[in-house]
């Protein structure tokens, strides 16, 4: 009869280690897209027009930019102010110097803009990666959860089992008790 008991108890374990073999595979398979997707991240592909609103926003949100056009301005107010009458291209009120004013935030303001939406992309890719990699720990969540309801279960089983063979055991015990009491 041990010989059994051992045998039972080894086709047990073997059981209860297919069914976690397979609760590891059923997860290594939900997290392999999730992975490839952030291991592998669509490349970005920028024209010349992206490179260069890029470029123009990171130069027009700088301080070196804000430093030199006021730089410029004073040096134009400055020119314009203490020139001879002839030599002056803008006199007061420097209506030249409004329009070209004008003319560089009416085009750097788009070019601002584009780069912005270009940056709104890159947060939105960031934040799908984020979405993947949450759901990557909830599966490996999941996974641990159907992991511990198994032991659990198993483990339950076991000592079901192990205490109905004792069970059995103490009743053969008890007769084999009885016999010799009789004798």
């Amino acid at each position: 009869m041990n010989t059994e008991v051992i045998d039972q108890v080894s086709a047990d374990k073997n059981e209860y280690l297919s069914k976690l073999n397979k609760i590891v595979q059923e997860t290594i398979e939900e997290e392999g897209l999730i992975i490839h997707n952030l291991l592998h991240p669509p490349e970005e592909v920028l024209s010349k027009g992206q490179k260069i609103s890029d470029k123009v926003a990171q130069f027009g949100g700088s301080w070196k930019f804000i430093i030199l056009f006021v730089v410029v301005l004073v040096l134009w107010i400055i020119y314009n102010i203490t020139a001879i009458a002839s030599e002056r291209f803008d006199p007061y009120p420097f209506i030249l110097m409004n329009l070209v004013l004008s003319c560089v935030a009416a085009l750097q303001a788009p070019i601002i803009m584009m780069s912005q939406n270009r940056q709104e992309e890159k947060d939105r890719m960031r934040s799908e990666n984020d979405y993947l990699i949450n759901l990557k720990a909830e599966i490996g969540i999941r996974s641990l959860h159907q992991k511990m309801d198994l032991l659990l279960s198993e483990q339950i089983k076991t000592l079901y089992d192990i205490q109905a063979k004792q069970f059995a055991m103490l009743q053969e015990i008890s007769q084999k008790l009885e016999e010799i009491n009789k004798e």
